[in-house]
């Protein structure tokens, strides 16, 4: 996950549909105006493209994180045909982002920003390779795109891992071996070869551990698997510097939220150097620019080869931290609606005309009156030219901040030497950025350039991107309109009766700390054999501030009056305790402040009404009369600022009155970390 500095403002989202105009001759109607066999004009900053000299780095590619976490917990949910689409968007090579590079988070049942995501290994005795959705995911990545790179990287781990201690380098061999089960699981179960893993998301790293992993994974087979560290600043390349051993186990210094730049001692270790984590931007119009300079400015000022944006699909509710910060939006699997917005296309400006393998060229760089041009070649004769003009916002995602341009129109020359000199053709993408007239169109096709003795000038505005490239295979990709966004449905229920469930959680519980999966319970002949059940019994070593107790939202968080009602196992004697809820207000990394209307019952046979998660504001409380391993029906009704509850159909409290938070999501849950189970869930709302 990203650090909370790096993430800005929330412009609204916009999403224009690009026309295909054809372009004339210094007719600009917004476009760059391309010279068409005519000398560059007097005043044109003249820029070489050679490789004479040489190349430059080799380009790794750029990629999208689901993780960190939770961010495509909705995905999963989508029918199809909106589903595929979706996800054609992100990996189909030549349609949409087209991305090169899939990192996912190794699931530690720990809170990592706008949710959990389940272990592998709950337990030291328990492994199970089917949890969540990241094995689903990498594959229909890798459906799509066979060479697509992956990577797994952890946020947080479950509590055994500690030894006792909360922290993950204690016992560095057995934590070593449960990363490398998780790769091993991923090729024997799902036959995913992950390429690279990594340490500790943005936590301090550990010299001695580090080594272990890379033993551990040599010994398992595991030795065309590269290690990525620290994913946090820049400050490991110190230690590598002087450490030969360190030096030897990490392949690739990764960071995060560099601001384009990196360090001098990152680049004296010669090693790859990435922006492992980046943008964190809300997607709309604003978030493409910023994503624009990043790109290739990564590359200029920081001599970065790959660039990989937290989050790849803004798939979570969009109150939780963070909301629609991914490369585009699909939040509503009840509609099957979904935004495709202008980091998709900005990426593909560059994805679809460079693979991973091809070479920057040494002659690249900023622009003398604002922006900057990339280039790259696969040393075969072809030649990809990426340029940005962008402004706007440059606090949202550069630190620090960009000088202003000096103007709102520059005219430039590129003059191709070496090997490109004899290039006569190039073809032509282009984007454009209206933020006052709200007309902004993205990733058109317009007419090929014809080059004059190797050279081409163009007339460039403020808020530009164009590719220029001998590609001719380049395309915008498109689907039918999508459906009509809608709210969560009003009536709601779930039964879990899922025999075999496609996905160990249940549609749209969302789990905010604690992990609620599909459950047999075969001590039951009844009306409960299948129910949902939260699995984490010992407290994780967290990334976030994990609440104490578990709980899982659902349903529209603008939901005022609504009625809850769940069948509820209480599994823990004397201990244990569940709730149900309405008008939850926070979640993610800060649902341990959570506010909202919670009705509790427990083992010793009490409840309590409360106004927070953290039960410290108490609006009712008395006996139950309920216990461990007995079913237990509740039901929560709000209307206004007044609650009841029932518990086994009859009335158990009244007249409690509710006067903050005025909305929020339902949720269900338990006293501490402990097994429960929850069945025949149903909201009414109005």
């Amino acid at each position: 996950m990203a650090a909370a500095a790096a993430r800005a403002g929330r412009p609204v989202q916009r999403q224009r549909q690009a026309a295909r105009p054809q372009l004339h001759l210094c007719s600009l109607l917004s476009w760059a105006c391309l010279s068409l066999n005519l000398p560059p004009p007097g005043n044109a900053a003249v820029y070489l493209l050679d490789d004479t000299g040489g190349l430059g780095s080799e380009f790794d590619g750029i990629g999208g994180l689901s993780g960190g976490g939770a961010t495509s917990r909705l995905l999963v949910n989508y029918p199809e045909p909106y589903r595929s689409q979706i996800l054609d968007y992100l990996f189909k090579p030549n349609f949409g982002a087209s991305l090169h590079i899939l990192k996912v988070e190794i699931g530690g049942d720990a809170q990592t920003t706008d949710g959990t995501e389940p272990s592998h290994m709950h337990y030291e005795n328990d492994e199970n390779y089917f949890r969540g959705y990241e094995w689903w995911l990498m594959k229909e990545a890798k459906k799509r795109n066979p060479n697509i790179k992956l990577i797994g990287l952890p946020w947080a781990f479950p509590g055994w891992i500690g030894c006792g201690d909360n922290w993950p380098y204690t016992c560095p061999d057995k934590t070593a071996y449960y990363v490398a089960s998780w790769i091993h699981g991923a090729k024997v179960y799902h036959n995913l070869d992950i390429d690279y893993v990594g340490i500790w998301n943005e936590r301090s790293y550990n010299k001695k551990y580090i080594q272990v992993l890379r033993q551990s994974l040599d010994k398992v087979g595991l030795k065309n698997v590269g290690i990525i560290a620290a994913d946090g600043n820049w400050g490991i390349a110190n230690d590598m510097l002087v450490d030969p051993y360190l030096n030897g186990a990490v392949e690739i210094i990764g960071a995060h939220y560099p601001g384009t730049l990196s360090s001098i001692n990152a680049k004296k270790t010669q090693k790859k150097l990435w922006s492992s984590e980046d943008y964190s931007t809300v997607n709309n119009k604003i978030g493409g620019g910023c994503w624009a300079r990043i790109l290739n400015q990564n590359y200029i000022n920081g001599n970065m080869t790959a660039t990989i944006a937290w989050n790849l699909v803004a798939s979570y509710y969009k109150e939780l931290p963070f909301g629609q910060d991914g490369l585009m939006t699909a939040a509503e699997p009840w509609s099957g609606h979904y935004e495709v917005q202008s980091p998709i296309w900005i990426t593909a400006h560059t994805t679809q005309f460079t693979q991973p393998g091809w070479h920057y060229l040494k002659t690249v760089g900023h622009l003398q009156k604002g922006g900057s041009y990339v280039a790259l070649t696969d040393g075969k004769g072809n030649l990809t030219i990426i340029i940005e003009t962008m402004t706007h916002d440059h606090s949202v995602c550069i630190r620090p901040p960009l000088p202003p341009f000096s103007v709102f129109q520059q005219n430039v020359t590129f003059k191709l030497q070496g090997s490109f000199k004899h290039i006569e053709t190039l073809n032509v993408w282009h984007s454009k950025f209206d933020f006052v007239k709200n007309s902004s169109k993205f990733f058109t096709k317009l007419t090929e350039i014809k080059l004059i003795n190797g050279s081409f000038s163009l007339q460039l505005k403020l808020d530009e991107i164009c590719t220029i490239t001998t590609i001719s295979t380049g395309n915008r990709g498109s689907f039918p309109k999508t459906p009509v966004s809608k709210p969560f449905p009003k009536v709601y229920k779930d039964d879990f009766n899922v025999e075999a469930p496609p996905f160990s959680e249940a549609p749209n519980f969302a789990d905010q700390t604690g992990v609620f999966e599909y459950f047999i319970n075969y001590k039951d002949p009844g009306d409960h054999v299948f129910t949902l059940r939260q699995v984490v019994t010992q407290r994780p070593i967290t990334w976030a501030s994990d609440a104490d107790q578990t709980i899982s939202v659902i349903g529209d968080y603008k939901w005022k009056d609504l009625s809850v009602t769940c069948d509820v196992l209480i599994e823990e004697a004397n201990t244990g305790g569940v709730f149900i809820a309405g008008r939850v207000n926070q979640g993610g990394q800060d649902v341990r402040h959570a506010a909202g209307l919670f009705f509790w019952i427990f083992a010793n046979g009490s409840y309590i009404v409360t106004n927070d998660l953290r039960a410290e504001v108490v609006l009712a409380s008395g006996q139950s009369g309920t216990h461990a391993g007995t079913w237990h029906t509740l039901t929560l009704s709000i209307k206004d600022n007044l609650a009841h509850g029932l518990l086994n159909g009859n009335l158990l409290w009244k007249g409690v009155r509710v006067l903050k938070p005025y909305n929020g999501w339902a949720a269900i849950g338990t006293h501490t970390f402990e097994l429960a189970q929850f069945d025949n869930f149903r909201i009414q709302a109005s």
